[in-house]
């Protein structure tokens, strides 16, 4: 298998990307409009750390108190830190922080700022130990190393920075925080077909006192689709770069073809994750969120085509600051989580 190296992705999607996705994002915001923002969910502040030196960055999301948190993997290579713990065999019920991180695997040591924010502010929980409080931080990782240096990585300082910035505000969108270095549509590299940036964006939904945020970081070998319309409006762009190749389609017609290579397709471990979070002020349990998670997972897989390959990482969260006690089902939940 030949390999593309990272001059050669950085044009390809660089080179194709600028215009289709401007156009095309422009479009669905105006025919949209506003979406809402996981900031929407009380209890919850958001904060970016862009680097203006490469495409990346980091994003932190806190809590006012701990939130009960639980995650749903469903790609091949996660990367990430105390990920374990939202799982169910962990006696972990809630955490005091998200923390979302481009730079790959070598982007996890940033969890250091987020740590370093929590003790200098005193939150934690007492495990015993004299005068030390222990923040419980969950973190996930982008592998966006692909563009510009490679060696220029979120580190503690760029996690702290997050921290200082997070509030209540909207979500800042697009390439900025972890989203700052997402691609999107690199399955036919191989093929000769670029890629193109992806990003990060937010929404919510309100059911009387109930909400339902999500974020999302998009960083997928896929296609990103508007899952209303089946119109693709991010993702592999054709050689010539006049339109989308439409990846699912260039593979069946791939499959009809005898040449060796025709159904050869890019999608290396730990190269492309789309992480997502969902939360509500909603209260549940850790298990009753993992249930959630797996829903919202569906959400994404509507709009990302394909989606949970061999190479992703993709990994939902779900969290609630356990504002409103509700008689709302875990299947509402679910529902209202993946259409966001």
């Amino acid at each position: 298998m030949s390999i593309l190296s990272r001059r050669g992705f950085n044009r390809m999607a660089m080179a194709t990307a600028a215009a289709g996705l401007a156009e095309s994002a422009a479009a669905l915001a105006a025919e949209q409009g506003s979406a809402g923002s996981l900031t929407d969910v009380p209890g919850i502040k958001v904060g970016h750390f862009t680097d203006s030196r490469r495409p990346t960055g980091c994003t932190a999301i806190l809590f006012d108190t701990e939130a009960t948190a639980g995650i749903d993997y469903d790609g091949s290579a996660p990367g990430s830190y105390l990920g374990m713990a939202l799982q169910p065999v962990s006696p972990v019920q809630t955490i005091h922080a998200l923390f979302l991180t481009g730079g790959g695997l070598m982007g996890l040591p940033a969890m250091a700022g987020v740590i370093r924010y929590m003790e200098e502010r005193k939150i934690g929980f007492n495990w015993g130990t004299a005068d030390v409080l222990i923040p419980l931080t969950v973190g996930g990782v982008i592998g966006d190393l692909e563009l510009g240096d490679p060696h220029i990585r979120p580190d503690a300082e760029a996690a702290y920075k997050a921290c200082v910035a997070a509030s209540t505000a909207p979500v800042a969108e697009g390439n900025v925080g972890v989203g700052a270095g997402g691609t999107v549509g690199k399955m036919l590299l191989t093929q000769g077909c670029g890629g193109m940036k992806g990003g990060l964006g937010t929404s919510s939904i309100r059911v009387g006192d109930a909400v339902v945020g999500a974020m999302a970081v998009l960083n997928s070998v896929g296609d990103i689709v508007d899952w209303r319309t089946g119109k693709i409006i991010a993702g592999a762009r054709r050689k010539d770069g006049t339109g989308f190749a439409n990846i699912m389609e260039t593979l069946k017609r791939a499959g009809e073809r005898v040449e060796e290579g025709a159904l050869r397709v890019h999608d290396p471990a730990l190269y492309s994750t789309t992480q997502i979070v969902v939360a509500t002020n909603v209260e549940f349990s850790k298990i009753a969120l993992i249930k959630i998670a797996m829903m919202a997972s569906t959400g994404a897989a509507r709009c990302i085509n394909p989606y949970h390959t061999n190479g992703d990482g993709d990994a939902t969260y779900a969290l609630s600051t356990n504002k409103v006690k509700a008689d709302m089902s875990i299947s509402v939940a679910g529902a209202l989580a993946a259409e966001a």
